[in-house]
């Protein structure tokens, strides 16, 4: 197909597609997907080989945001029957990691619901970091808090953190369709704000609200633009109790053609399979191992993932390695030039996590186009029903007297 001849030359030279050609990918169809994730795998094989890298979420404080973002169970009157805990202790939240590292993570992402962190929740994160820190040198550290206030990112990076996150989630056009207490402006200003102090920038967009192709791509280019190291790519999960409970727009199709898209843009950034990945590829996760090359360990903020276990044994199952803590994430050109946003090992930042919990997995609970806007691709399978099933709400782990699941 000439499409992807293009497009995997483009991606082999780290060259730019056209919007039309990124939009094209949306478009292919079933019959021409293996064509689509194979032309893609090429590109990631190049700048990645065959490494896996593996993050682990902690969620430090879990629900009660007072943001108003459609899609998170965390969010302002949200009825989903979710954790609900203040800020765990710099010891819980340590062994919580411990858990993860344990498993094979090289990165840790410290989550926190909330419009943005105060100066006093920025000595709390400090203390945190020092503590897993001090039981692993080695280990990355994400943070994820909201938005920034001046200095805060500064004292972020002076206390040990690698890299911030915070999701743009979708195009700047729709963004008002979903969240009314943050602009996509304000999303932008704190991505800017940490790479600004040398934290890597991590931040990622959420499908599956019932956005448009257009928009899809759009965020996509911005998020090149904004010059994120790590693009996590969330899938939407409809929690009962969010006013997105019933869009379930996504079938693993679409999401192996978005992460394709998404891997043609940013050839040589950490793609990250985040948050709706079990619930919405499900049999067909392996299929997104040739396109991206992270993803999250275990379970996420407000959901249960597939056993940590069972994410190894695919990793390896399907040919690929997990990467090793000394192993730099991001090609040698991108560390070589100062993109890696100052981390150690050069690696990608953190990811939403979890397009379900939202307000802060991904900082203040960002956005995507609501239910209005028609996806351009007609993806329709018999098997878009309601699988409400396949959400599992967070009852182990950060915040509760089981242990965790890595």
């Amino acid at each position: 197909m000439d499409l992807l001849d293009t497009l995997t030359a483009k991606g082999l030279r780290r060259e730019t597609p056209t919007r039309e050609e990124a939009l094209a990918v949306l478009a292919t169809t079933d019959d021409e997907l293996l064509d689509v994730v194979a032309a893609a795998g090429r590109v990631r094989r190049q700048w990645f080989g065959r490494r896996v890298k593996l993050n682990y979420l902690v969620n430090l404080k879990s629900g009660l945001c007072p943001e108003d973002c459609n899609y998170c169970s965390q969010r302002l009157g949200s009825k989903a029957e979710i954790l609900k805990y203040t800020w765990l202790k710099p010891e819980q939240a340590a062994e919580a990691a411990a858990a993860g590292l344990a498993g094979g993570a090289k990165r840790v992402c410290l989550v926190a619901s909330g419009r943005g962190p105060t100066d006093r929740d920025i000595d709390r994160v400090a203390d945190t970091i020092a503590a897993i820190k001090d039981a692993n040198e080695a280990v990355e550290v994400c943070a994820c808090l909201g938005l920034l206030s001046d200095n805060q990112a500064e004292r972020l990076k002076a206390a040990g953190a690698d890299a911030y996150n915070h999701n743009l989630n979708t195009s700047e056009a729709t963004y008002g369709d979903i969240t009314t207490t943050h602009t996509y402006a304000d999303r932008v200003d704190t991505v800017t704000k940490a790479h600004g102090a040398g934290l890597s920038a991590c931040s990622g967009l959420i499908a599956g609200m019932g956005e448009s192709d257009a928009d899809l791509v759009d965020v996509v280019f911005a998020l090149r633009e904004i010059g994120s190291d790590s693009v996590p790519v969330n899938f939407l999960i409809p929690f009962e109790g969010t006013p997105l409970a019933k869009e379930w727009n996504l079938t693993p199709q679409r999401c192996l053609r978005i992460l394709a898209m998404v891997r043609f843009v940013c050839p040589d950034v950490e793609v990250r399979i985040a948050g709706g990945r079990e619930v919405h590829l499900r049999s067909m996760q392996p299929l997104g191992l040739h396109i991206a090359n992270s993803i999250f360990l275990g379970d996420y903020l407000t959901s249960e993932g597939q056993a940590g276990q069972t994410d190894l044994d695919m990793i390896a199952d399907a040919g690929f390695e997990v990467e090793g803590a000394g192993e730099p994430t991001l090609p040698r050109h991108r560390s070589e030039a100062g993109l890696g946003g100052g981390c150690g090992t050069g690696g990608g930042g953190c990811g939403d996590a979890e397009a379900e919990t939202g307000a802060h997995a991904c900082g203040t609970g960002g956005c995507g186009p609501c239910g209005g806007h028609t996806p351009e691709a007609t993806d329709t399978h018999e098997n878009d029903e309601l699988r409400s099933d396949l959400v599992r709400v967070r009852r182990r782990g950060a915040g509760t007297e089981l242990a965790p699941n890595a």
